[in-house]
C-alpha cells in the first residue's frame, strides 16, 4: 500500500498517469501550501523535498512566490529551493515574478552578482519585466538596481531596444540611472558599431540627467572619430568641458589618432594647444601616436626626438614603443642605434616580440648583414620567441638581395618544414633573385609554381615573368601578359611599362615605345630615368639621333637623374651617327660628372673617328 501511495504521488507530481492510482488528497490553499514549505525549508535542505514529495502536491506560480518572499526564510534556501524548481518539468519552473521576488532577497543581502545571473537567466522582453514589477512599486532603491542589472543583462545579450525600453521607464517613473549601467550600454554598442544607437543612449544620458564622466564622453568621441566627425566630436569636448567634465589624455588621443589615419596634422596641432591650454600631459599614447605621425610625415627625425623625450620625463616604455624605434632606426639605416635600443629593451627585463627582432633582421638584411640576421634568428629560437613567416620572408629578401638564392631557398625549405605557406611575395622574391642572376627558367619556374599553388600574381608577378620573356626575346609573349594582366586585377605600374618599352626599343620598335609611353603618362605614371634612357636608345638604334638628344634635353628639363648609362647611350648613339664633336662633348661631360668610363664609351669613341662623317 505505501509503495502504491508512493508512486502515486511521484506520479502526480511529475503528471504521469497509472493504473490504480490512489485518490490525491484533499486540496488546500496557497498559503497552506506554502507554510508547510516554509517550514520544511527551515529545517531541511531543498533537496530532500524530492523524497518528500507530497509537500509540492499543490505547487503551483503562486505558492512559489509566497515561499520565495517569506521572510523567515533564509535568502540561500530560497535561492535553493528556486534552482530545485528549476531542474523540474516546464510547468514547476519558477515563472518571472518568482524570479523578481529571489531577486528582491539577493538585493536585500547585497548579492548583486547573484541578482544579476538569475535575471540573465530569465530575460525576457522589458514590456513583461515592467508589469511584473508592480508590487515592488514603493521599494524604489530596489526596483533601480533591478532595472539598472536589467539593462546590462539585455545589453550582453544584444537586446538594446528591450534595454531602451526599460531605460524610459526608469525615466518616466523618476528613478535614478546608474552612470555605469550606460557605459556598459554605450560600450557594447561601440563594439557592434552601433553608432547612431551609441548617440542615442548618449543623448538620452544628457536629457534625463545621468552623470556624464570622462569615460562615457571619450566613448562618444571615439564613434564620433570612427564615423569621421571630428570636428564634432571636438565641440563635444569643448561643451562638455564648459559644463565642468575635463577631458583626459586619452580623450585627445581618441582625436589625435583620428586626425593621424586622415594625416591632417594641422588638427593634431591644434589638438595638442588644447592639450597644453587645459594642462593635460602627454601619456605614452599620445607619444605613440605623435611618433607615428612623424613617421607618416617622412619627419624621422622628430619622431626620435619624440622618443627621447620620453625617456627624459620618465614615461613607461613597453615593448611595442622600442619596437616602433628600432623599426625607425632600422629603416633609416641606423642599425647601430637599433641594437642599443635594443640592448636597453632587454635591460629592462621586457622581452622582446617577435615583431622586434623581425624589425632588426630586417635592418642587418638591408644593410646585407646576414649572418648578424642568422645570430638574431638563432637567438630567437633558444628565447622561445615564435618566428613568424614575416620574419622569414625578411630573411629570404635579405640573401636575395645579396644574390645569395642557395641560402635563400635553405631558409624557404625550413620555412615550409614549419608549416609555413610561401606567399605571393616569397615567390616573387626568389623569381626575382632568379632573374637577376640569369637563371631565367628556374624563374619562371618559381611563378609558375605560385599560379599551381593558387597564389595569385599580382603586379610584381606580372612584371617579373614579363621581364624574362623580354630577356629571352619572346616579345609577343611579354605582350600579351602584359595585355592579359588588367584583366586578372594586376594592373600595370611604371616598372611594368619601362620592362616593355626598354624591350621594344631594343628591337628598334620604337613607334611601339613611344605608344606604351604615351599610355603610361595618361594612366598618371610619369616617365623617369630609366624610361628615358631606354627611349633615347632605341631612337638611337634607329638612327634617329636628333630625337635621342631632344629627349635626353628634356630629362635635364625634368630634374631626372642622367646615369652614367645615359651618357654612354647617348655617346654610342652620336659615334654611330659620325657627329664625333657632339659625342666628345658628351664624353668630357661624364668626366665633370666623376662617371666610371668604361670600355664601351671607348670603343664608341674609336669608332666615330672612322665613321664617314668624320
Amino acid at each position: 500500500m505505501n509503495k502504491q501511495m508512493s508512486s502515486a504521488k511521484l506520479s502526480r507530481l511529475f503528471n504521469i498517469t497509472t493504473k490504480n492510482q490512489t485518490p490525491s488528497p484533499l486540496p488546500i490553499s496557497d498559503k497552506q501550501t506554502a507554510a508547510r514549505i516554509t517550514t520544511y525549508l527551515q529545517k531541511s535542505t531543498a533537496g530532500k523535498l524530492q523524497s518528500n514529495p507530497s509537500l509540492l502536491f499543490n505547487l503551483n506560480p503562486n505558492v512559489t512566490l509566497l515561499v520565495l518572499s517569506s521572510p523567515s526564510l533564509p535568502t540561500q534556501s530560497c535561492v535553493d529551493f528556486f534552482k530545485l524548481l528549476n531542474t523540474f518539468e516546464s510547468h514547476l519552473k519558477p515563472d518571472l515574478p518568482a524570479a523578481i521576488a529571489l531577486s528582491h532577497r539577493l538585493y536585500t543581502d547585497r548579492r548583486f552578482g547573484e541578482m544579476k545571473s538569475l535575471l540573465n537567466s530569465v530575460s525576457t522582453d522589458g514590456a513583461e519585466i515592467i508589469g511584473s514589477v508592480c508590487v515592488y512599486e514603493g521599494k524604489v532603491e530596489f526596483l533601480e538596481t533591478l532595472f539598472d542589472l536589467m539593462i546590462r543583462v539585455y545589453v550582453d545579450k544584444g537586446m538594446f531596444q528591450e534595454g531602451l525600453r526599460v531605460f524610459d521607464y526608469m525615466v518616466e517613473k523618476g528613478m535614478r540611472i546608474d552612470e555605469r549601467s550606460c557605459i556598459v550600454f554605450l560600450v557594447a554598442a561601440k563594439k557592434r558599431l552601433e553608432i547612431d544607437l551609441c548617440l542615442e543612449v548618449f543623448k538620452r544620458m544628457v536629457d534625463c540627467g545621468v552623470r556624464i564622466t570622462v569615460y562615457s564622453l571619450t566613448i562618444v568621441v571615439e564613434v564620433l572619430c570612427r564615423r569621421g566627425e571630428v570636428e564634432k566630436s571636438r565641440k563635444l569636448v569643448r561643451e562638455f568641458y564648459r559644463k565642468g567634465i575635463k577631458p583626459e589624455a586619452y580623450t585627445y588621443n581618441t582625436i589625435i589618432n583620428a586626425y593621424v589615419k586622415v594625416r591632417d596634422f594641422s588638427g593634431v596641432e591644434e589638438v595638442l594647444k588644447e592639450m597644453r591650454k587645459g594642462g593635460v600631459g602627454y601619456n605614452k599614447v599620445t607619444y605613440t601616436l605623435l611618433m607615428e605621425m612623424s613617421v607618416k610625415n617622412g619627419r624621422m627625425g622628430d619622431a626620435e626626438k619624440l622618443f627621447d623625450e620620453m625617456r627624459e620625463r620618465g614615461v613607461e616604455l613597453d615593448v611595442y614603443l622600442y619596437t616602433s624605434m628600432i623599426s625607425l632606426c632600422c629603416r633609416k639605416g641606423n642599425v647601430k642605434r637599433a641594437f642599443l635600443l635594443f640592448d636597453e629593451l632587454v635591460e629592462k627585463g621586457l622581452s622582446p616580440s617577435s615583431h622586434t627582432y623581425g624589425a632588426l633582421i630586417d635592418g642587418v638584411c638591408k644593410v646585407g648583414e646576414m649572418g648578424a640576421a642568422e645570430i638574431l634568428m638563432n637567438e630567437m629560437q633558444s628565447g622561445g620567441v615564435d618566428i613568424t613567416k614575416v620574419v622569414f620572408n625578411t630573411l629570404i629578401n635579405g640573401y636575395c638581395r645579396k644574390r645569395m638564392i642557395d641560402e635563400a631557398l635553405a631558409v624557404y625549405d625550413v620555412m615550409e618544414k614549419k608549416g609555413f605557406e610561401a606567399d605571393v611575395f616569397t615567390f616573387n622574391t626568389i623569381a626575382s633573385c632568379l632573374n637577376r642572376l640569369k637563371r631565367y627558367d628556374e624563374a619562371k619556374e618559381w611563378i609558375f609554381r605560385m599560379m599551381e599553388g593558387g597564389v595569385r600574381l599580382n603586379t610584381v608577378s606580372y612584371t617579373n615573368l614579363i621581364d624574362v620573356y623580354c630577356k629571352e626575346g619572346n616579345v609577343e609573349e611579354a605582350k600579351r601578359l602584359f595585355v592579359e594582366m588588367s584583366s586578372k586585377g594586376a594592373e600595370p605600374n611604371a616598372i611594368t611599362y619601362n620592362v616593355m618599352i626598354d624591350a621594344y626599343c631594343k628591337q628598334g620598335k620604337v613607334k611601339e615605345a613611344r605608344k606604351l609611353r604615351a599610355d603610361m603618362e595618361a594612366k598618371g605614371m610619369a616617365p623617369d630615368s630609366y624610361t628615358y634612357t631606354s627611349l633615347i636608345h632605341g631612337e638611337c638604334i634607329v638612327d634617329n639621333v636628333d630625337e635621342a638628344l631632344r629627349l635626353f634635353r628634356e630629362m635635364g628639363s625634368k630634374g631626372l637623374d642622367q646615369s652614367s648609362v645615359t651618357y654612354t647611350v647617348m655617346i654610342s648613339g652620336l659615334s654611330k651617327a659620325g657627329k664625333s664633336d657632339e659625342a666628345f662633348g658628351f664624353y668630357d661631360e661624364m668626366k665633370r660628372k666623376g662617371f666610371t668610363i668604361d670600355h664601351k664609351v671607348y670603343t664608341a669613341l674609336v669608332g666615330s673617328l672612322h665613321s664617314p662623317e668624320t
